[in-house]
C-alpha cells in the first residue's frame, strides 16, 4: 500500500511529492499524471517564482539546476493608460530587495526548466512518476483510499493529494462544492524576442481591457501575460504573427526596439475559483485545483508552491509523531493553514481586476491617484515588496524560509 499518491504531475504535484519524501524517506510515494512521458518538454511558457518559492526550491536541491535559466526581476513598473496612449505615465515602480541582502524578490523561469529540475528532485529522492495514466475513481475506506486507475489498476493510498487543475475532476469526485466565476477575458501568453536588453525590468500595463504585464527572461526576450477580452483574445491568437505583433507593439511600445513572437501563442480563460474545502477523509486539494485566481498579481503557482510547503510540514510532522496522516483531524491543520491566505488573495486580485480592467474616468482618477501615493511612501512599499516576495513570518511554512523539514 502507498503511503502517498498524488495526482497531477506539474510544478505543484511534483513538489509536493518531493517536500514530503525528502523529509520522510520511508513514506511511499507516488505520482500519476495523464501527460505523455516528455509532454512538458515543449511547453514554452515561463513562471513568476517568488523568494519564498524559490528558497522552498532550494531546500529541494532544484534551484541550484533552474538558476542558470532563472531571469531576476530587477525592477516592477506600473502604468495605467489607454491602448493608443502615445506615452505611458509611470505611477508606481518597485526595485528592492526581499529579505537577503541581494536576493530578487522574484524570478522568471521557463516552465521546462522547473518542471525538469522538480523530475530529478523526485527521482533523487525516490518518488515514483508515472505519466500517461491518471486516476479515474477512488473512494474512501477508514484506514485507506481504494483508486482506480485509468488503466484499470488499483492502488490502495493512505492519503490523495489532488493537483489536477483547475477544473478538477477529483475535486468533484470527493463532493469538495466550489465557487467560480468567469470575468469574460483570456490570458494570451507567448514569448517574444526585442532588440534591446530589458535590464530585468518587469513592466505592467493597466489598459481598459486588462493588464497587460512585459516579464523580463535571459537574453532579449520577454513573457507576455496579455489580458484581453476573450472574443478578441481568441482572434489575436487564431491570426497571424504579423497582425499580433502589430498589436503587440500598440501595447508594447518601442522601448526595446522592433518585436518578434519567438514561441506559441496560447489564451487561457480567466476566472476565480475557490473550492469551499480544502481537503476532506484522505484526501487533500493542491494548487489550482483548491483556487484558481486572476493573473494580475502573479500569484497563481507561487500560492500552489504556498500550499506544497504547508501540506508538506503537515504531513511530515504528524507522521513522526506517529499519527494518521491522512485523517481529517490532520488535513485540517493544512487547511486552515492556507484557507484565509488563499480567500484573501482571491478577493484582492478580484477587486484589483475589477479596478484596473475599465476606462471609467473617476475610477481611473481614484486609481492613479493611489498608485501614486504608494509610490512616495517608501515603509509601504517595503511592505508591498515583502509581499510580493512571500517573505516568511512567524507562523509559515518552514520550507517558505529556506528551512528544511
Amino acid at each position: 500500500m502507498l503511503d502517498i499518491l498524488v495526482a497531477g504531475g506539474g510544478y505543484v504535484g511534483l513538489a509536493v511529492a518531493a517536500a514530503i519524501k525528502q523529509a520522510a524517506p520511508h513514506l511511499a510515494v507516488e505520482v500519476v499524471e495523464i501527460a505523455p512521458e516528455d509532454a512538458w518538454r515543449r511547453d514554452p511558457r515561463a513562471s513568476a517564482i517568488i523568494a519564498a518559492a524559490s528558497r522552498m526550491l532550494d531546500v529541494l536541491g532544484a534551484w541550484q539546476a533552474i538558476l542558470p535559466e532563472a531571469q531576476p526581476i530587477e525592477k516592477m513598473v506600473i502604468t495605467d493608460s489607454q491602448t493608443g496612449d502615445p506615452v505611458r505615465p509611470v505611477f508606481l515602480t518597485f526595485d528592492g530587495e526581499a529579505g537577503a541582502a541581494g536576493e530578487p524578490f522574484a524570478h522568471m523561469v521557463p516552465n521546462v526548466a522547473m518542471v525538469g529540475a522538480l523530475l530529478d528532485a523526485c527521482a533523487r529522492f525516490g518518488v515514483t512518476v508515472r505519466n500517461g495514466v491518471a486516476v479515474s475513481g477512488f473512494s474512501t475506506g477508514e484506514a485507506s483510499t481504494e483508486v482506480t486507475l485509468s488503466n484499470g489498476e488499483q492502488r490502495s493510498t493512505r492519503l490523495l493529494i489532488a493537483c489536477d487543475g483547475v477544473r478538477s475532476k477529483l475535486r468533484d469526485m470527493a463532493g469538495i462544492k466550489h465557487i467560480r466565476w468567469e470575468y469574460g477575458q483570456s490570458g494570451i501568453v507567448t514569448t517574444v524576442e526585442h532588440e534591446r536588453p530589458h535590464n530585468g525590468v518587469a513592466e505592467e500595463h493597466f489598459l481598459p481591457a486588462g493588464p497587460f504585464a512585459i516579464l523580463p527572461l535571459k537574453g532579449n526576450r520577454s513573457s507576455l501575460v496579455w489580458t484581453e477580452r476573450t472574443p478578441d483574445a481568441d482572434r489575436l491568437v487564431a491570426g497571424d504573427d504579423f497582425l499580433f505583433e502589430e498589436e503587440l507593439e500598440r501595447r508594447f511600445g518601442q522601448k526595446l526596439g522592433s518585436l518578434r513572437v519567438a514561441g506559441d501563442k496560447r489564451a487561457f480563460p480567466l476566472g476565480l475559483t475557490l473550492a469551499r474545502a480544502f481537503v476532506a477523509p484522505r484526501f487533500a486539494l493542491v494548487g489550482d485545483a483548491a483556487h484558481g485566481i486572476h493573473p494580475i498579481s502573479g500569484q497563481g503557482l507561487n500560492l500552489g508552491f504556498k500550499d506544497v510547503a504547508a501540506l508538506a510540514e503537515t504531513v511530515v510532522e504528524a507522521d513522526r509523531l506517529g499519527l494518521d496522516i491522512g485523517s481529517l483531524a490532520i488535513l485540517e491543520r493544512y487547511q486552515t493553514w492556507r484557507r484565509f491566505d488563499t480567500f484573501r488573495m482571491g478577493v484582492t486580485t478580484d477587486v484589483l481586476n475589477r479596478l484596473f480592467s475599465n476606462d471609467i474616468g473617476p475610477v481611473r482618477l481614484v486609481r492613479d491617484l493611489g498608485l501614486g501615493l504608494v509610490d512616495r511612501m517608501p515603509a509601504l512599499k517595503s511592505w508591498f515588496i515583502g509581499q510580493a516576495a512571500g517573505v516568511a513570518g512567524p507562523g509559515d511554512p518552514r520550507l517558505l524560509a529556506g528551512t528544511a523539514l
